[in-house]
């Protein structure tokens, strides 16, 4: 155990912040930590754009389902998948490189990357005492964000991230047992031992959820994700990122 081993353990999603902005070297070291992650190939396919504007954050806020600390925070992330400096690249190099920026496997690069880089970001920000929350709702009208945010083509907002001083601490989620995440050699195929994992987790979260609720809620893991995945949502999402010309091989 160490200090970034316990700053990983203890984090927690925060959505109430306080009424204070991160300052432009907070914002330099967060953004430095986030370059600071393993890229495939060193491509660096991803961008991030941080947004200070009050009116901006509130539109957002609105997009990603009226989260009011996507507009009340210390400061906002946006992370991007982004081919758009490779298309440049290859005019600059005299190379024909579309076929393969128009690729399944670069999209989906750019989005592991784009990824990895906002975890060091997360880390590096909870590591300064900051608390952070991802944002998926802004996927919820990305043609939205898009013309909000000036993004061209072969750029695809995915997720936000609120940063700031944290008002309120949350309780931390029990995470899935590691023995049902982790696999050694190959991928248990135990069916019984699986659902059995499965049926300890959803009483351990449903007395999470007693308790912090004072028994006003007590549902199981495995019936939240099923109401959730049975609900169709941004299932516009295909047409929206190939028309903006990725993932198209």
């Amino acid at each position: 155990m160490n200090e970034t081993i316990t700053t990983i353990l203890n984090h927690r999603s925060i959505r109430d912040f306080k009424d204070k902005q991160l300052s432009d070297e907070q914002i330099k070291t967060i953004v430095t930590s986030a370059q600071a992650a393993s890229t495939s190939s060193f491509i660096q396919a991803y961008s991030i754009i941080g947004i200070k504007d009050k009116e901006k954050k509130r539109k957002l806020a609105e997009i990603a389902g009226n989260q009011e600390y996507v507009a009340q925070n210390g400061h906002l992330f946006v992370f991007c998948a982004d081919l758009n400096r490779h298309e440049r690249i290859g005019e600059m190099e005299g190379k024909d490189i579309l076929a393969t920026i128009e690729s399944t496997e670069k999209f989906m690069v750019a989005l592991i990357d784009a990824a990895l880089a906002a975890q060091n970001a997360a880390i590096a920000a909870e590591s300064m005492g900051l608390g952070i929350c991802y944002i998926g709702g802004i996927r919820n009208n990305l043609e939205a964000v898009k013309q909000l945010l000036k993004t061209p083509e072969r750029v695809i907002p995915l997720f936000g991230m609120t940063v700031g001083y944290p008002e309120r601490i949350n309780d931390q989620k029990p995470r899935l047992p590691l023995d049902h995440v982790y696999h050694e050699e190959e991928y248990q195929q135990d069916k019984e031992g699986y659902l059995r994992q499965l049926q300890q987790y959803d009483q351990l979260i449903s007395t999470y959820y007693e308790q912090r609720t004072d028994g006003k809620r007590s549902d199981r893991w495995t019936e939240q994700m099923a109401k959730m995945l049975e609900k169709q949502t941004r299932m516009y999402m295909k047409e929206f990122v190939q028309k903006n010309k990725m993932d198209l091989r």
